[in-house]
C-alpha cells in the first residue's frame, strides 16, 4: 500500500528563458508541451513512480495526446508554478491536468491535458492495476479527489 500525504507535493517551478520566446518576446507555444512533461516526471517521481523505474521495469509511457489552453502570456524572466493532478485513470490510460500560473501573481497562465497508457517491450498495452497494483489503488484514490474538487 502506497501512503502519499498529496499535500506535501509540490508543483512544479520553472523560469521562462529566453530562448523559449519568439519574436513576439512571449513564449512560444510548443514549450508549454515541454514544461507539462517536466511537471508531470516530477510530479510522478514525487509520488514514487518515477519515468526511470517505469522504463527499468521493461515498459515506456507514450504520449496519446495533448491540448493547451492558453489563457494569458508567459514572458522571458517570468517565473511560473506548474500544478499536475491526475484528472483520468481507467487502469490502462492515465491522464493528467496542468494549471500554469504566474509564480508572483498567481495569475492563470495556461490550462493543458495529457494522456498516456503503458507499454511493453513488445509494444502490447499494460494493464497498469495488474503491473502496479500499488499504483491502480492510488491512482483510484486520486481520481476521485480530483472529481470532487471539480464539483465544487
Amino acid at each position: 500500500m502506497i501512503d502519499i500525504d498529496m499535500s506535501k507535493i509540490k508543483p512544479y517551478e520553472r523560469s521562462v528563458y529566453y530562448y523559449e520566446t519568439d519574436r513576439m518576446q512571449i513564449v512560444h507555444h510548443s514549450n508549454y508541451i515541454r514544461w507539462i512533461e517536466e511537471a508531470r516526471l516530477d510530479w510522478m517521481r514525487q509520488i514514487g513512480w518515477d519515468y526511470k523505474s517505469i522504463e527499468d521495469d521493461g515498459y515506456i509511457i507514450p504520449v496519446l495526446g495533448v491540448t493547451a489552453e492558453y489563457k494569458s502570456m508567459c514572458h522571458f524572466g517570468d517565473d511560473v508554478l506548474i500544478h499536475v493532478s491526475l484528472s483520468e485513470y481507467t487502469g490502462v490510460r492515465v491522464g493528467f491536468s496542468y494549471e500554469v500560473v504566474d509564480k508572483k501573481t498567481g495569475e492563470l497562465r495556461t490550462l493543458c491535458t495529457s494522456s498516456h497508457c503503458l507499454l511493453d517491450g513488445n509494444n502490447k498495452l499494460v494493464f497498469i492495476r495488474k503491473a502496479y497494483p500499488e499504483h491502480d489503488k492510488l491512482f483510484k484514490e486520486l481520481l476521485e479527489d480530483y472529481k470532487k474538487r471539480q464539483s465544487k
